[in-house]
């Protein structure tokens, strides 16, 4: 007994480019040339689609920064609970891991006031940037404010 006379069945019709299926023969297609890759092409539209992440981000981090500023002057300025989800907000930018934030406290705000904080979240989410360092003394106004609305820390211990 030959070699392909031992194979099964499906694997001498796979050498032969076909399937054997109920009903019949499927001649699968030949394998085809690759096509060249344009690498300058490739590299190019890399580039290109860098660049305008890089505006977004510019654009998000302008935006966060305007928007941050109204924030503080609303946390130091007011004491509303609007306010206070305010400061609870700065906090968690400055700090995340020691003052988380319930994002469901955001349901609770003014429009206007939630749009500035989507602003900010956006600004975060491009990372060039701490937000408190977008704004003039903004780290002391921060921690001002973490202060003023006796906000604590959850890892005081660590």
């Amino acid at each position: 007994m030959d070699r392909e006379s031992r194979e099964p069945d499906c694997l001498q019709a796979l050498k032969r480019h076909t399937l054997t299926q109920p009903g019949g023969i499927v001649t699968l297609p030949k394998p085809q040339k690759a096509q060249p890759v344009n690498i300058d092409a490739i590299f190019a539209e890399r580039r290109a689609q860098i660049a305008i992440w890089e505006q977004r981000a510019a654009e998000a981090q302008a935006k966060g920064a305007q928007a941050y500023a109204r924030l503080l002057t609303i946390a130091e300025e007011s004491d509303t609970g609007q306010a206070s989800r305010v400061a609870a907000f700065i906090a968690a930018t400055f700090n995340g891991y020691a003052f988380p934030l319930d994002l469901f406290e955001l349901r609770g705000l003014d429009v206007e006031i939630s749009d500035d904080m989507m602003a900010c979240i956006d600004a975060l989410r491009w990372g060039k940037a701490d937000l408190h360092k977008l704004v003039p003394e903004g780290q002391k106004r921060v921690q001002s404010i973490i202060q003023a609305w006796g906000l604590k820390s959850i890892r005081s211990q660590d």
